[in-house]
């Protein structure tokens, strides 16, 4: 019997029929490397039955209380079916980029059956005629809710399905899953520990934050640095508004190395905040187009894996902490933005370290479930999300060497994640093999122009590049 924790239960009760909180990667592949040069669709299920033990995400379902009387627990699937959770199509006509991405759009909007596990896997053929994939090229699309993995976990989940080489070798260690089996809790025992959890709730929240205030006063106080009243107040923008139900989607490839060349330029930075960087340019040249660009910065929260060592991340659920950038976008100076953003970063890492992701997930997990999905709601709703931030942006470091499938190599590989009432931006950007895509994910009422906002980014990382 395994309950979910306070953060992953938060990613069911913060789901609305607008904002669905599933994550997606899609990985192309290029069936030139497998044998006889091609990949069937039975392959590929078959390749998929036989590591679904390397994670309990595979085969266990939802079991939901009512009135979310307390957080929801996982159990085994006793009718799981791994036909009813692939599925396999082509891209339409005229089977190019932009055709890509929409297509990838409309999966990514539709609701996931929340009956079944919380997976499923969507393979397209028919992207050879995009520009640069190779000849036969296809893509699986897969679909996890977010309250069974966050980033890391999603990077383990991925990376048991690939091979180091084509002649199938594993990536990763395939010893089977560490959990306990989930089997379906019995009423008495569900009640009793509702009861339980709700009746010590407030006295166990009480102790935490004593336990903790030390640590919150110094984080708060060392917050009130230099140029804290210019980004005490989050602009408002067209991303601060009710997101619809049509997402939108694109993505740029930048090289790791190129990367690398702009970190060197200002001593300190880090990838993280060239990433950073790119993304305030590309945001500033937007707006400022558009006659939007307001005077203060614009601010974005940045997921953190809280992950305390490397072999949690075989442990599927959520560890995440978060920190809070404001990003120069009112810069000229490219150079300058990435300067300014390095001292950001590194101050703000310095004020959080006394509390990190323990205090606020000791909190949370204290945190009734009933109260916690009511807050949850009140926050989807929009009313209060746009006071904290204008995007997300999400660097996730995946596995430099190349991967396989099928004996097909994997060549590019991007990533989608949920949006929020009053956030309508997130900007991902996982690594691969010595490139990094960065995604932007929207909605259409938002940006109606997303290729432009794509051609920012590029924009952005080339003055970088060009700057001295």
């Amino acid at each position: 019997m395994q309950q979910l924790s306070a953060q992953d239960a938060q990613f069911l009760y913060l789901e609305t029929g607008n904002n669905l909180t599933h994550v997606m990667g899609v990985n192309i592949f290029d069936p030139s490397t497998a044998p006889k040069g091609k990949v069937r669709f039975k392959d590929i299920i078959a390749h998929v039955e036989s590591r679904l033990d390397c994670s309990p995400v595979f085969r266990r379902r939802l079991l939901r209380l009512p009135f979310d009387f307390d957080h929801p627990y996982w159990v085994e699937d006793e009718f799981f079916d791994i036909e009813h959770h692939m599925f396999h199509g082509r891209l339409p006509d005229p089977g190019d980029w932009r055709q890509f991405c929409i297509h990838l759009s409309r999966h990514f909007s539709r609701p996931m059956d929340m009956n079944r596990p919380l997976w499923d896997m969507y393979v397209i053929e028919g992207l050879g005629r995009i520009k640069g994939l190779p000849k036969g090229a296809y893509a699986i699309a897969t679909r996890v809710h977010h309250a069974a993995i966050d980033g890391a976990s999603a990077m383990h989940f991925f990376s048991a399905l690939t091979d180091k080489n084509a002649k199938g070798t594993p990536a990763i260690d395939l010893a089977p899953a560490r959990s306990a089996p989930a089997t379906a809790p019995s009423a008495l025992t569900v009640l009793n520990r509702a009861l339980a959890s709700n009746l010590q709730s407030p006295v166990k929240m009480a102790s935490t934050l004593l336990r903790f205030s030390p640590a919150i006063w110094s984080a708060v106080r060392h917050s009130m640095g230099p140029g804290a009243e210019r980004s005490s107040k989050v602009p408002q923008t067209r991303f601060n508004r009710p997101v619809s139900p049509h997402k939108v989607f694109d993505a740029a490839i930048f090289s790791l190395a190129d990367l690398k060349q702009i970190k060197a330029k200002v001593e300190g930075a880090t990838i993280n905040d060239v990433v950073l960087a790119i993304s305030a340019g590309a945001l500033r040249k937007y707006l400022q187009h558009h006659g939007e660009l307001p005077e203060a910065p614009l601010v974005a929260i940045a997921p953190i894996n809280a992950r305390t060592s490397h072999g949690e991340a075989e442990t599927p659920g959520n560890r995440l902490s978060a920190m809070s950038v404001a990003l120069p976008t009112y810069a000229e100076n490219a150079l300058e933005r990435l300067r300014l953003i390095r001292d950001t970063t590194s101050h703000t890492k310095a004020a959080k370290s006394g509390i990190s992701a323990r205090l606020m997930t000791d909190l949370s997990k204290h945190v009734p479930a009933a109260t916690l999905a009511g807050v949850a709601r009140l926050v989807a709703g929009g009313r209060f999300t746009s006071r904290f931030c204008n995007l997300f942006i999400s660097n996730v470091p995946g596995p430099q060497k190349p991967l396989y499938m099928n004996g097909a190599r994997m060549v590019h590989t991007f990533a989608l994640a949920p949006l929020a009432d009053g956030m309508g931006l997130f900007i991902a950007t996982p690594s691969y093999n010595g490139e990094m895509s960065f995604n932007i994910i929207s909605d259409r009422e938002m940006l109606p122009d997303i290729e432009f906002l794509r051609q920012c980014l590029e924009e952005s990382c080339a003055e970088l590049l060009e700057a001295e």
